[in-house]
Parts: C-alpha cells; structure tokens; sequence
C-alpha cells in the first residue's frame, strides 16, 4: 500500500530553473532536477510544466492560467507545490489566494535566490519546506521559503539576492523548519466559513494602477490614468495615510477621480502597520472624498484584491466595504 502523500509540482520558470545564457539568467532547467531534493522520495510526485517564465513577464493572464490549473487538477492529490520566480511571486500568491476562493487543498509556491544547478542554491532547501507544508493538510495559499511559510496574502519580497527574501508582513509567518520539522501556527491562519466549496474565479481588471506619493508630485498625473482607463488606483501614502492638500492639491484629484468611477485606496509607505486616515487632516480629507483605507494591507495584496474586486460587479459603495472587509487573511479585522 502506497501512503505517501501524492504533490503535484507545477513549474512555471524563475531563477530555481534559470541557467546562463548570453543575455543573462533565464527560464530553462531541466524539470527533473527539481525532484533531487532531500526527501523527495518520501512524496509521490507528479510534474506539470506549466510555463517557462521569467517572473517578470508574469501577467494576470498568467495567475488566471495557474489557478485554472490548480482547479482543474487538484483532486487526485493531497497538496500542489509552484515553483516561481521570487520578484512578483507575491503578486501571484495573492491573486491566487482571490482567484480561488474555499481552496481545499495547501497550495505552496516556492523558489530560490540561485539557480538549482548552482551547489551553492537554496532552491532544494525551499522545496523541501514547501513539499512538507504541501503536505501537512493545511489548506490555503502560502509562500514557502528560507525554512518558514508565509500566508500568501502576507507575503512581500524585500531582499533581491539574500536567501531570506521573503517576509510576513503584519502576520508573523504561519509555518516554519525547526528541529521538531514543520510547525504549523494554527491560531495565525484565517478562519475558514464551514461548508464553503472551491471556487474558480479568475476574471479580474488589470486597469489598476499602483503609485508611489512623493513630496512636489504633479497632482495633473492622478488624472492621466483615468484618461488611460484606469478603473482603480493604489496610492502609497506618507505614514498612516497623509496626501498633501497644499500647493499641489492631490486631495483633489483623489476626489475627481472617484466622481468619474476610479476606485482609490490608500496604503501605506510604510511596511509594517496600518494606515488610519481618521488620525490627520491629511488622511481624514482624501477619506471625505471618498479614498478607501487598506488597513494593514500589502501593496501587492491591495492591487490584486482591487483588481479581483472590481470583476464582481459591484457599486462604489459595495465595493468600498467589500475591500475593506477580510475575506482570506490579508486584512487584520
């Protein structure tokens, strides 16, 4: 009798399956070298070639073709593990996380900072993590890497080559390798309505947009992107959520914006904590104009969510409280 746990590998490129080329690093690893891990042997371990990316040229064309795959050949196995590349592998993990809503089985995407080939790579130490959590029964969206796993709707890159890329953002992470093997933190995982079925939804808006406040920026830019089409825009504010009003009104710019039907939320610059608009005139007067908080939520959690968001078919008002309520465990309530 077979009782290993049967993983499903699906790979779509970056650096772990990167190898020299003249124009550098790119996508082009043999599969099978994946599967030399430590332990591999204890998994029964099937290999889907999905992509063959960079993942820089991840796209939401992209996350709707991985979580069709995940939906579509999840059942016969216990857990799904995704190798991807680490610079918008954030992105990825919180589109999936929205896309497939009642998830029933541990989706782990994972990595490295070195190519697999290289001896010196942390691509096997990461599969290993991320086979185990794949797993241990825990059900949800997650990024696995440098020995701990992060809820994937927490996750944020903020090292471009150390081996501790990745870290959890406003929720310590959820999992992690010690010398008891894999410890679960049940308590920090979101709490699962009772009942719900996997669903499949992947149409999302990819007219959103993400912009960086600084101090002297031309108020005219907020407008631009709604003469391109832009149906919803991240600000990353000063602190818990200051836009300057003076001299160079973005304020009002913010309020012409939600008048034509853009969706404006406001996030933080900072990393860690949340924004509270309530707290300064500077906050409180974009909040009048109809700005929506994102709380402690990532950068990449707020634009995926927004992107999936404006797809339902939702009033302004709807979806202002939609954004603003926990669906999966990217917003602290």
């Amino acid at each position: 009798m077979n009782d290993k746990k049967r993983i499903l590998l699906i790979t779509t490129g970056g650096t772990i399956m990167s190898v020299p080329s003249e124009h550098g690093l790119h996508p082009g690893e043999d599969e099978a070298r994946l599967l030399r891990f430590p332990g591999s042997e204890n998994y029964d371990i099937t290999v889907h070639s999905l992509l063959t990316l960079d993942s820089s040229n991840i796209q939401p064309e992209e996350w709707a073709l991985i979580a069709g795959c995940i939906y579509d050949m999840r059942t016969p196995f216990d857990g799904i593990v995704i190798t991807h590349g680490t610079d918008t592998m954030a992105y990825t993990a919180s589109a999936l996380t929205f896309m497939l809503p009642g998830i029933d089985r541990p989706v782990v995407l994972t990595g490295s900072q070195m190519p697999i080939a290289n001896i010196l790579s942390d691509g096997y130490a990461n599969l290993q993590c991320a086979f185990a959590m794949a797993a241990s029964g825990v059900n949800g969206v997650f990024i696995a890497f440098d020995r701990k796993v992060f809820l994937g709707c927490r996750a944020v890159k903020v090292r471009t080559t150390a081996f501790n890329a990745f870290e959890s953002v406003n929720l310590p992470p959820v999992a992690e390798i010690n010398a008891h093997g894999l410890t679960v933190h049940r308590e920090l995982l979101p709490s699962r309505r009772g009942g719900e079925k996997c669903r499949l939804e992947t149409r999302i808006s990819s007219r959103v947009a993400l912009m960086k406040l600084i101090p002297g920026v031309d108020p005219r830019l907020f407008s631009a992107f709604a003469g391109a089409g832009c149906r919803g825009l991240v600000i990353e504010a000063f602190g818990s959520g200051g836009i300057n009003f003076l001299r160079r009104d973005v304020v009002a710019e913010i309020s012409a914006l939600v008048a034509r039907g853009v969706a404006v939320v406001i996030c933080s610059q900072c990393l860690y904590e949340a924004t509270d608009m309530t707290a300064y005139e500077v906050g409180q007067r974009a909040l009048d104009c109809g700005a929506i908080p994102a709380g402690d939520m990532t950068s990449e959690a707020a634009v995926t969510k927004l992107m999936w968001l404006l797809e339902r078919g939702l009033e302004p008002t709807a979806l202002a409280q939609e954004f603003k309520r926990n669906l999966h465990g990217e917003i602290s309530e």
